[in-house]
């Protein structure tokens, strides 16, 4: 039997459309993926430069030209690969003609939002129009179904084949991503209690191209890490003694909070409806305020064995539950 062929058209962030699309052919599918704004090659990145970044150094509106040609490069990769279902993932830069093309094909296709509605383009009134919606927030799902949108929860994922487990462990706290404002402070005040810290990113970094690349050349003072890939990122969080997930405003749960688990990492979270996917004190650590925090980082460090049961559960039930082949699965079903 000829196998349906699915697209997937997303960003590039981290490489996560291809554990997606993994996910899918592990359910049955053909599965291409296509990156709306990848530059991998030294020409499409001399192209970048030339025609988006310069004209908008000389007052252009070089985003704007950017966004058309992704828009007619979208359009041309749907009609090239002519899938029998389509996935999109966040999108919201590519213009009106795309969704038109997809919409004059006839074909199955879902709008799949991994980040917050706020940091998306879209309008309510557009989602109405989207045959099926899926949302990694279960609170944005649950708004978006009382707005005449067809909307269903499908929560955040790991990839358990994208990397092997660390060889080694730390006896540090650590932290991969973004340096937002509540996230340092975080991390600096776990530094002066004592405990021994570790953040990775370019915006942590110390390194003189990141301080330049980021426009900042003050950085806290605390031991810092240069951009590492998600497959790095897999094994660093996993080998620490406990590895921060800071969410702040974000309306659902991170990557991480499936990925330092399924890595058999020790997750220090600050969410309780992690309850839904991990038993707190069991398979997750949870703190609501900084002395929990601190509390259960010093005991991380000092009784690394204290851990092991942690691990080992959460890792069992990541990969029982919490891959990108049973996210699949679950959105396999919605099909219109």
């Amino acid at each position: 039997m000829k196998k349906e062929k699915l697209l997937i058209i997303s960003p590039s962030f981290h490489g996560y459309c291809y554990s997606i699309a993994d996910g899918f052919n592990q359910v049955g599918y053909d599965t291409t993926v296509y990156r709306y704004d990848a530059f991998d090659r030294f020409q499409e990145k001399f192209r970048n430069k030339v025609f988006y970044e310069l004209p908008g150094k000389l007052g252009f509106d070089g985003k704007k030209i950017a966004e058309k040609d992704a828009t007619s490069k979208a359009i041309e990769t749907f009609h090239s690969v002519n899938p029998d279902k389509l996935i999109v993932i966040k999108a919201d830069t590519l213009g009106d003609s795309f969704w038109e093309a997809v919409n004059e094909s006839k074909i199955p296709y879902m709008l799949w939002l991994y980040d917050d509605f706020s940091r998306h383009r879209y309008t309510h009134e557009f989602l109405s129009h989207v045959p099926t919606v899926l949302s990694y927030a279960r609170t944005e799902a649950e708004v978006f179904s009382t707005r005449n949108i067809n909307s269903h929860f499908v929560p955040n994922a790991y990839n358990p084949k994208l990397t092997d487990f660390p060889v080694e462990r730390t006896n540090e706290i650590v932290f991969v991503g973004s340096r937002y404002e509540n996230r340092e402070e975080l991390v600096l005040a776990l530094a002066e209690a004592g405990i021994p810290v570790r953040a990775y990113g370019r915006q942590w970094s110390h390194h003189p191209f990141d301080r330049l690349r980021t426009w900042e050349i003050k950085r806290p003072n605390i031991p810092a890490e240069r951009d590492i890939p998600l497959s790095e990122a897999y094994k660093v969080q996993a080998g620490a003694a406990g590895a921060l997930n800071i969410h702040g405003l974000q309306a659902g749960l991170a990557m991480r909070t499936f990925e330092v688990p399924g890595m058999q990492g020790i997750q220090l979270i600050d969410r309780l409806d992690v309850a839904e996917f991990y038993e707190p004190g069991e398979e997750v650590l949870i703190y609501q305020s900084l002395d929990e925090l601190i509390e259960l980082s010093q005991r991380l460090v000092r009784d690394p064995q204290w851990s092991e049961k942690i691990r080992e559960a959460g890792y069992k039930r990541s990969v029982a539950e919490h891959t990108f082949f049973h996210r699949a699965q679950g959105v396999d079903q919605l099909w219109a």
